[in-house]
């Protein structure tokens, strides 16, 4: 076709006009070869005149198959407002995307929801502002607002954001409470743990006595600090792990999950400073589990 042209004169500036699409669409078609000017390859910045013949070539659109729809996430939420949510999460539901765990997460099931929740801490991690392990139960809980995620935050760097666990661990500890204080970083020996090591970060830990039974105790927990499997290494490193650890456990103990429960949250509300609580009763196969060990032979 003949190139009516204006003052600019440019190829890709008249592609764009003529076709009704953007300059940077022009460009790709052009680079991609689909355009001719007197039947050669044309170029982007290519001067033309209303003498040259210019021929286009749309390649044929390829059409994408339709996405597969993530898997459909059923969320416990114990409460909900403008602000934020709390969410009591199940065993073996991750967090957010990680290596292996591309969809069916609770960030996916907080998406689906269809509401508005902080970026604050990417796209991957709509809402959270904090973790629990996969294998980890509990509360926790996710903002909406980007307001109540710096809030919140920041309750939990102060250490305001108050979060008590219930654990199952392994043998009999003699002190009714005790702090355990220890740097956690990377397992040298294996990436993928984590490990008390010299240059970790610093991480504190208190535990209190619940229960003794002939093999096991029940501890009640509280995080001073947030480090990655923080409850798990701590106990292992005091010689105690928890019941049923893959990762820093004792093999074959007989539990069928992880005996790690988040039950007891506390914050200040981001709007009005309302003193905010929340409790989780512990899950029917961790009251079966406490069951089993407090029958077992001393």
């Amino acid at each position: 076709m003949p190139a009516e042209v204006d003052d600019d004169g440019r190829l890709d500036l008249w592609l764009a006009r003529e076709r009704g699409i953007t300059r940077h669409a022009a460009h790709t078609l052009i680079v991609a070869g689909a355009v001719r000017v007197n039947r050669r390859p044309g170029r982007p910045g290519q001067r033309v005149g209303p003498d040259d013949q210019i021929e286009v070539s749309v390649p044929a659109a390829v059409v994408a198959p339709p996405p597969v729809p993530a898997p459909a996430v059923d969320l416990v939420v114990v409460y909900e407002d403008e602000w934020l949510a709390v969410i009591d999460k199940p065993a073996g539901l991750v967090v957010h995307p990680a290596p292996g765990h591309p969809d069916g997460t609770l960030a996916d099931g907080l998406r689906q929801r269809g509401t508005v929740w902080s970026l604050l801490g990417g796209e991957e991690r709509p809402g959270i502002v904090h973790r629990l392990d996969r294998d980890t139960s509990g509360l926790l809980v996710v903002a909406k607002s980007e307001a109540a995620h710096r809030h919140l935050a920041a309750q939990l760097q102060e250490r305001t954001l108050t979060r008590l666990y219930w654990a199952l661990v392994a043998g009999g500890l003699s002190e009714a409470t005790a702090t355990v204080e220890a740097p956690i970083g990377r397992d040298p020996k294996d990436r993928k743990r984590m490990a008390v090591v010299d240059g970790g970060r610093p991480a504190t830990t208190d535990f209190r006595v619940l229960a003794r039974y002939p093999h096991t105790t029940e501890l009640e927990v509280k995080l001073r600090t947030g480090r990655t499997h923080q409850i798990r290494v701590h106990l292992a490193y005091i010689g105690h792990p928890v019941v049923g650890d893959p990762v820093y456990g004792r093999r074959n103990d007989g539990a069928a999950r992880l005996a790690l429960h988040a039950r007891e949250l506390r914050f200040v509300h981001p709007a009005d400073g309302r003193e905010m609580a929340f409790e989780s009763p512990l899950p029917a196969e961790l009251v079966a589990l406490v069951a089993q060990v407090s029958e077992e032979r001393p």
